[in-house]
């Protein structure tokens, strides 16, 4: 088994980012965007490395409506280049209601994401026939490709009362809208996924050696936050929820020896050398004042990463 470590120091990377995305475009940079603690804009950082990221100048590409959708509770942005153009996927509130939340898009379609233009293309569309999807607070939607289609994956509530939130799959039409109705992929089955709220959120994708392995975070944002994580072998069909193995236990959870609390809400790349990373935020205080939500000190991190010898990935401080 390959397992690789980073030290504390190396892992608070960014401070005060959450749901952090970093892509490596094939001109050789590296985007970073993410949620910002105010929640009223969308930034990006560009930079030929990783290390370079951490001290890039950050760009405010968007920001909030003064009312109406998109005014307010801006969070998770990722960048995705489709089809020759850029897009990214968020979400946000209402200005009048703040927890109306639902999946957004912005499109850019000049090379240059830093310095383009973007333009709001509105709510993230469902397929014709499905009567349930982006009806309820839906949120961190991610798009990834197998066998040649496209896919988009996100959470969103259902219930009453606090609600449950679970993760869905669709496939995609155009980079937009969805083609099919919507298939429940997981729901917070197991006690760590179920404390303070019942949450299945976050999802991210990574292909390996003839798999495809979904990770995604549980539980409510403060030290009960982790990562769980779903695989297939990748010449299967994605739409099938019986073709998805779920692992029993976190895959990645609070560590208080390393002092490092609420992992989650990754996504992943590689180095300059080829290496994957996992980028993820957490937090370095275990006693949290006022609500999880609002206090500001989610911080991205780095984490290099091996493989068991089975082909999965293995997550170890």
């Amino acid at each position: 088994m390959q397992e690789q470590g980073c030290s504390i120091d190396e892992r608070v990377w960014i401070s005060r980012r959450a749901d952090p995305y970093v892509y490596r475009h094939r001109d050789g940079n590296y985007y970073f965007t993410a949620t910002v603690p105010e929640y009223d804009r969308i930034i990006l950082r560009r930079a030929e490395s990783l290390e370079g990221l951490k001290e890039a100048e950050e760009k405010v590409i968007w920001k909030k409506h003064e009312r109406g959708p998109m005014g307010n509770h801006i969070w998770a942005p990722e960048l995705h280049y489709l089809d020759g153009e850029w897009y990214l996927y968020f979400a946000a509130g209402d200005a009048e209601d703040k927890w109306h939340i639902r999946p957004y898009v912005l499109r850019c379609r000049q090379k240059d994401p830093f310095m383009g233009h973007w333009e709001e293309m509105g709510m993230m569309q469902c397929a014709q026939e499905d009567e349930f999807s982006f009806r309820s607070f839906s949120l961190d939607g991610t798009v990834f490709e197998n066998q040649g289609k496209r896919y988009y994956v996100w959470a969103e509530k259902t219930g009453v009362g606090k609600m449950i939130s679970n993760l869905y799959i669709a496939q995609m039409e155009t980079p937009v809208r969805l083609k099919t109705a919507q298939v429940l992929l997981s729901t917070p089955d197991y006690p760590w996924e179920r404390r303070g709220f019942w949450v299945n959120e976050g999802p991210a994708v990574l292909h390996h050696a003839g798999k495809i392995y979904l990770t995604y975070s549980a539980s409510d944002t403060g030290v009960n936050y982790c990562m769980g994580m779903l695989s297939m072998d990748e010449n299967q069909d994605v739409l099938d929820p019986a073709n998805w193995k779920k692992c029993r236990y976190p895959v990645l959870a609070s560590d208080e020896e390393k002092g490092i609390y609420g992992p989650g809400h990754n996504s992943f790349t590689e180095d300059e050398e080829g290496r994957p990373i996992l980028v993820f935020h957490a937090r370095t205080e275990k006693e949290i004042k006022g609500d999880p939500l609002y206090n500001p000190n989610r911080h991205t991190m780095l984490m290099p990463f091996g493989w068991k010898e089975g082909g999965e990935p293995v997550f170890k401080f």
